[in-house]
């Protein structure tokens, strides 16, 4: 979905892009059958998976009811794709608490929320051509923390791209490497940034993180979404940026 409201400048690489891009809420076979494909592509050209005969990468948190599988297009084609899962007490279904739980459960059962982007892939010709689509493409995370007042934003990451979770959205890194499920070649860290503190610091340094709340609404409201939607731990914030 494209905003109805002018967006700030972009202050990175490739301005123009932005206004080329839709968000779209992945939802149909065909639609969630293209993003698995990429997955694939992205992740045997990154050298984290060896080939398979379905040339697709699906797992069982797909379908969790906590999380929302978005396309990245680019002038209609499909460019990027992340997951998003809201964890709570309630729903804890993704990898991270999966892998990082030791870390996490405590402060889940105080009543927490926590924004979990996960599954990011990009096409491999089109990344290499558009630099700037991690910023775009992860910018989905830093609206849903807005939108469901996220105490803390997550990040599930490859050791060697600590550095632009830190440069970007100021995580800091919570623990040791570790392997993650059918990355052969890598192991992960868990970072996380206060959302509410942080908030101000990046939105000034990358204005590209800033939306209404129209265009978050749009986002991550559906009628006849998921249970998890409607609980009162996910109403969405009060502010409007």
């Amino acid at each position: 979905m494209k905003s109805a409201e002018p967006r700030a400048p972009l202050e990175i690489r490739g301005a123009g892009l932005f206004d080329r891009l839709d968000y779209r809420l992945v939802e149909t076979p065909e639609d969630r059958d293209a993003v698995y494909a990429m997955r694939y592509r992205a992740y045997l050209h990154g050298g984290l998976i060896s080939p398979n005969a379905s040339q697709r990468i699906i797992d069982t948190y797909d379908d969790a009811p906590n999380a929302w599988i978005f396309g990245i297009y680019l002038d209609g084609e499909l460019c990027s794709s992340l997951r998003l899962h809201v964890l709570t007490s309630e729903w804890r279904m993704s990898y991270t608490t999966e892998l990082f739980g030791d870390v996490l459960n405590s402060r889940l059962d105080r009543g927490e929320v926590f924004v979990d982007p996960a599954r990011f892939a990009a096409d491999p010709d089109k990344s290499q051509r558009f630099h700037e689509l991690p910023y775009l493409t992860l910018r989905l995370a830093y609206l849903a923390c807005d939108h469901f007042n996220a105490d803390l934003g997550l990040a599930m990451v490859r050791t060697d791209h600590q550095a632009f979770y830190r440069r970007i959205f100021l995580h800091e890194t919570l623990t040791e490497p570790r392997p993650f499920p059918g990355w052969h070649s890598r192991q992960v860290v868990l970072m996380a940034s206060d959302f509410a503190k942080l908030r101000e610091r990046v939105l000034t340094r990358f204005p590209i993180m800033r939306s209404s709340a129209f265009e978050r609404r749009m986002l991550f409201d559906r009628a006849g979404q998921t249970q998890a939607v409607s609980r009162p731990m996910l109403v969405p914030a009060a502010t409007v940026a």
